[in-house]
């Protein structure tokens, strides 16, 4: 974590120096297409973003609404550009076509921080957060990197393995967003390591049903070999106590990172805890799942909780996370 602080604590902008200025350039290499989006209206950047996140991660959306104002555009600019890269794998049916929109990402990113972004709308936001928060170039890289690594169609052979990516993507998200609040401190960044790796596996948990449908599972090969269940088995659905055992040890294990989260939090900035607030999300989940018995399958998982709004007020309003 001592790393991590001494990189935020790094040059945001460092790169930027003696680069070229002006408004924001066409699109990299075709990229309009390869990043699949439509201009807004002048203007229309923070809304396009906004609406992008309150359709494809409506818990995210919530959570920023309760960002201070000087930090919630660059928020949804933020999740705006997650959900952009989260959503290629899915959309693709060739690698290739994958990793060319992974590379405009890039590209756009090295573009930023000269100053000089595409006309897209997420860019141009992102471009502006950095400007006006100072963000650290090598959180996106990062976020980018392990993204074109998951590309691959492949199980987690280990927790470990799920672990280093939810680090490298949720937890890099949440270090970004703690400098929009202009915290950088290493409580907050143990804090946001152990978060992040809780959403990167209830994440996985979440959306290993619709997995399934397409016939295929990421769940930790380790766990799944250990109480002998194969991938068949999810994708046949089944809910014998051997299935459900492999989600118990997988849930727990994202309990276990909102626990030590926790277990220091009166050493982490107050000023920090907006950007934890997913963890009440993360425990609405938690706590479901645990009611089914660990059947991932169980249609009230796959619903959207009526009362995570309220949740999320009340915790802000108590400023705990």
């Amino acid at each position: 974590m001592a790393a991590a602080a001494m990189a935020r604590s790094g040059q945001g902008l460092a790169g930027a120096a003696g680069a070229r200025s002006g408004a924001p350039r066409l699109g990299l290499g075709g990229g309009r297409a390869a990043a699949g989006w439509s201009r807004p209206e002048p203007g229309g950047e923070v809304q396009y973003c906004a609406e992008l996140v309150r359709k494809r991660d409506y818990e995210g959306f919530l959570c920023s609404l309760l960002l201070p104002v000087e930090s919630r555009t660059s928020a949804f600019a933020l999740r705006a550009f997650n959900v952009e890269l989260a959503q290629i794998k899915d959309s693709i049916t060739q690698k290739t076509t994958g990793l060319m929109r992974m590379q405009f990402w890039r590209d756009a990113v090295e573009g930023i921080y000269c100053d000089n972004p595409p006309h897209q709308p997420i860019a141009t936001e992102l471009w502006r957060a950095v400007k006006r928060h100072n963000l650290t170039k090598m959180w996106f890289m990062k976020i980018i990197d392990e993204r074109e690594k998951n590309l691959d169609d492949r199980a987690y052979r280990n927790i470990q393995e799920l672990e280093k990516y939810a680090e490298n993507t949720q937890t890099a998200l949440l270090y970004l967003t703690l400098e929009t609040l202009g915290v950088r401190d290493v409580h907050a960044d143990h804090a946001a390591s152990h978060i992040g790796k809780a959403q990167g596996i209830v994440t996985c948990l979440r959306a290993t049903p619709y997995h399934c449908t397409r016939q295929k599972v990421f769940l930790p090969m380790d766990i799944c070999i250990l109480h002998g269940v194969s991938q068949e088995d999810f994708i046949r659905g089944k809910q014998e106590k051997n299935v459900r055992d492999v989600i118990y040890d997988i849930a727990s294990q994202a309990h276990i990172h909102l626990e030590h989260a926790r277990s220091f939090s009166k050493k982490v900035p107050v000023k920090a805890y907006p950007a934890f607030f997913c963890t009440v999300a993360l425990d609405d989940y938690l706590c479901n799942v645990r009611k089914v018995d660990f059947n991932i399958f169980h249609p009230s998982l796959q619903r959207k909780s009526t009362l995570l709004p309220l949740h999320l007020y009340i915790r802000s309003w108590k400023k705990t996370y």
